[in-house]
């Protein structure tokens, strides 16, 4: 499997966006895909889930792992497909729709795109006590724009470095723990990542 992938978007279309990584254009389908115009023709990181049928295979892409998680519970729910768990992941409410799960709140569920009350009762069945251990950052019921608005503040070079902890298994509480520090100079993702590894070793 693609863990991720790290290269520049070059296109966007409604359900698609295209990484080109070393001159390879990879299509990743995303939920809304137009969110990622502000990184066109700059270099983002996307963590992707490879999805196998017998007539087609494609990658779908994430912003974070926490939401690629999420997407794989999903999918192992009966009646939920790519596409439904890539609508309910792309709500820009992850954590709503994981506070949702534990509270039984089969209301919510059913906004969603193909969600009925079956599904949604299945959903709860399913994944009751085991998605909010999974996914711990995306239970602090975050808007997805507010997160999206936290991050925007830092550099891209910082993002870069923080999605690159996160890809290295930190959680966010550490990450957080750094990010004053690593804000106080202007570095490169490598200098941030290094300086970041430092300080945790330190605390």
């Amino acid at each position: 499997m693609i863990e991720c992938l790290k290269g520049k978007v070059i296109n966007i279309e409604p359900e698609t966006v295209v990484i080109e990584v070393q001159g390879v254009g990879y299509l990743i389908y995303t939920g809304n895909p137009y969110k990622y115009e502000e990184w066109l023709d700059e270099t983002v990181i996307i963590y992707t889930y490879q999805h196998v049928r017998e007539d087609a295979i494609r990658l779908y892409g994430f912003r974070h792992r926490e939401e690629r998680r999420l997407f794989e519970k999903l999918l192992q729910v009966s009646g939920i497909g790519p596409k439904g768990a890539l609508a309910i992941v792309a709500s820009e409410q992850p954590g709503l729709v994981v506070e949702a799960i534990e509270n039984e709140d089969e209301k919510f569920l059913v906004k969603f795109p193909g969600v009925g009350k079956k599904t949604a009762r299945q959903i709860i069945l399913d994944l009751k006590g085991k998605v909010e251990e999974f996914v711990p950052s995306l239970t602090q019921s975050v808007p997805g724009e507010a997160r999206a608005s936290k991050t925007s503040s830092y550099s891209q070079e910082l993002e870069e470095a923080i999605e690159a902890l996160r890809a290295l298994g930190y959680i966010e509480k550490e990450i957080k723990k750094v990010i004053p520090t690593l804000q106080k100079d202007s570095l490169s993702t490598d200098q941030y990542i290094k300086l970041a590894l430092k300080e945790m070793l330190q605390r």
